[in-house]
């Protein structure tokens, strides 16, 4: 059986991970409008107060379906983890989940925001229910499920998910930084 060993997160090295290759999935609006501009810039990585705002207007203003109300506050709460602001993040993708309990991109979000926050156990439970739902890019969930593992003292757990989440997107870089950490021993 092969022994991993890692390097434990350095705390401005999660803020940073998290700031430039944001682990939360975000769910397209169909549509027009303010909520098709608020999934816009939650897809298109924008982290600014002005999308915030236009996903706070489209909630307060638009009528919406319950699935596009739903991702709505999905992408309101990614704008949010961009920003830092947890808690706030924690909020919409509670209400997402109260309007569509089946929407895996809010527990696997509010799965990062937990993990962004140093609250890791808890991180983990909703990233499990979130991949156990279905969501539209696992290769995230993977990515910060591993950082909770690893800050959790399972090297072994988090050496499988930021292989998996490589595996899954190979095109993304930060999962094959931080396997490079790793060391991998057979007896």
């Amino acid at each position: 059986m092969a022994s991993i060993t890692g390097l434990r997160w350095a705390a401005g090295l999660l803020a940073a991970l998290l700031c430039a290759a944001p682990a939360g999935a975000s769910t397209l609006v169909i549509g027009g409008g303010a909520a098709k501009e608020c999934a816009d810039a939650a897809i298109g990585g924008r982290s600014d107060n002005a999308s915030v705002t236009k996903c706070t207007l489209a909630l307060e203003t638009e009528i919406l379906g319950f699935r596009d109300l739903a991702r709505t506050y999905v992408n309101r709460g990614v704008l949010h983890m961009r920003q830092r602001d947890f808690a706030g993040a924690v909020s919409d993708f509670d209400a997402a989940s109260k309007i569509d309990p089946n929407l895996g991109e809010a527990y696997v979000n509010r799965g990062a925001a937990y993990v962004g926050s140093s609250r890791y156990g808890e991180g983990l439970v909703e990233i499990d229910q979130g991949l156990a739902l279905g969501v539209k890019d696992p290769q995230k969930a993977y990515f910060n499920r591993a950082i909770a593992h690893e800050n959790l003292g399972d090297v072994t757990a988090a050496y499988r998910d930021y292989t998996k989440a490589a595996e899954l997107d190979p095109d993304w870089d930060a999962p094959k930084k931080e396997l490079t950490r790793f060391t991998v021993r057979r007896p």
